[in-house]
């Protein structure tokens, strides 16, 4: 379905529009996977090494990628056909994630050879990312854009409530191996689904051929000049770096307090269970609250929940706080993307998205890393501190913010004129 063709029927429920059901289809799939196998990186690294600092790296090397990438990515993006992009990324998921089992099979599985498909993934993942959400507006129209988002963190929601459990007990249960042939599976999966979507996803229109600097600096000039969209690529970089710590803290506190591997996956599941309600509860609140409220409620929440992980005296209230904490993460993605994805013209989805992302995922590793550090030389409680005190201020930010504070959605501008 192209844009125009979607704007002509708003009124059509997404779940009757296959070309969507298909592409938010094929994401759920993969994400599944991608959980089932995500929580299983640090916990084999600690079993191999028993390093919180080197289980970190895992994570931290997954996400450089998009540092380094993203923007080129995306002026690649707006000159190729999205749907190409995503199937080739599947492909090349599947063999990547396919090897860790084979290597463990063959007894030849070390540390590195994991970074290596850490690295590999991340990288893999930035070109599917901004490719899918370039392809996003396609199949939607755009009054429709913030309830698509709130089905698409539905999805991840529910993704995180099934992959660590599956991945978490098959690791316990079955092998090491397991949660990563069930990544593998999943990125087959995905890659049916969106050869199976019909309609264009080449760009809109030829381009004049310029210089990939120069479509770069276009799209990171679009963002600049939006304050908005910048303020909000600068919280969303300080959050997603508080963000990427708490996985291992989780870990951590778990293991400390006698949690077995599977319920180490019980923690991630209820954060996941939080997260679906948030999902389907995130396109209502967005209706409610203002824009600023929306990103302070979310934030000012996280700030609460990460001291009191140090006061859950096992798995289940430790997956407790963690639920609350997931509970307004929907809100904050359905109101900052939708408002962002109506604004950006087609011919710039994919440079601006990468622009944004670049600065959404600076501090990704740097958040991975300290943890580890942190927890490696200072301990569980004092990582805990830091991170919360570094969330209290980042809410104190988005409160001080007068362009955050007085945002309107722009769809929401369109209907009052």
């Amino acid at each position: 379905m192209s844009k125009a063709d979607a704007a002509t029927a708003p009124s059509v429920p997404l779940w009757r529009q296959r070309e969507y059901m298909l592409l938010w289809s094929g994401q759920l799939l993969s994400n599944v996977g991608a959980q089932a196998s995500g929580i299983i990186y640090p916990i084999l690294i600690l079993a191999l090494t028993g390093s919180p600092l080197l289980a970190s790296w895992a994570t931290a090397l997954r996400m450089i990628p998009y540092l380094l990438l993203s923007l080129p990515v995306g002026a690649l993006i707006d000159r190729w056909d999205r749907r190409r992009v995503m199937l080739v990324c599947h492909a090349a998921r599947f063999a990547a994630v396919l090897s860790v089992p084979v290597a463990m099979a063959l007894n030849h599985l070390v540390v590195a050879h994991i970074y290596l498909v850490a690295i590999v993934e991340g990288a893999l993942h930035v070109f599917f990312n901004i490719a899918e959400t370039a392809a996003l507006p396609r199949v939607v129209p755009p009054g429709q854009l913030p309830q698509a988002t709130a089905q698409n963190q539905a999805g991840f929601a529910a993704a995180a409530i099934v992959g660590p459990a599956v991945g978490s007990a098959l690791y316990q249960a079955v092998g090491r191996g397991f949660p990563f042939i069930v990544d593998a599976v999943s990125h087959l999966l995905g890659a049916i689904a969106v050869w199976r979507l019909r309609g264009s996803f080449a760009p809109a229109r030829a381009r004049q051929s310029r210089p990939l600097r120069a479509e770069v600096a276009e799209g990171m000039r679009w963002l600049w000049g939006q304050r908005v969209v910048r303020d909000m690529a600068l919280v969303t970089s300080v959050l997603n770096g508080i963000n990427a710590a708490l996985p291992l803290l989780l870990i951590v506190l778990a293991q400390e307090r006698g949690a077995s591997a599977a319920q180490i996956g019980l923690v991630f599941s209820l954060g996941g269970v939080g997260a679906i309600v948030g999902a389907l509860l995130g396109g209502v609140m967005a209706r409610h609250l203002s824009f600023g409220h929306a990103i302070l409620l979310s934030v000012g929440v996280r700030a609460l929940c990460i001291p009191l992980l140090l006061l859950c005296p096992g798995p289940w209230t430790l997956g407790a706080v963690y639920a609350l904490a997931c509970l307004f993460g929907p809100l904050y993605d359905v109101v900052q993307f939708s408002y962002r994805i109506a604004l950006i013209p087609d011919p710039l989805q994919g440079r601006v998205n990468s622009s944004f992302r670049l600065f959404a995922f600076l501090l990704n590793p740097v958040g991975a890393a300290a943890c580890g550090w942190l927890l490696e030389h200072g301990g569980s409680a004092w990582t805990a501190g830091v991170f919360g005190a570094l969330c209290v201020a980042l809410a104190l930010a988005v409160r001080w913010d007068r362009a955050i504070r007085d945002a309107v959605h722009p769809h929401m501008r369109m209907q009052s004129v």
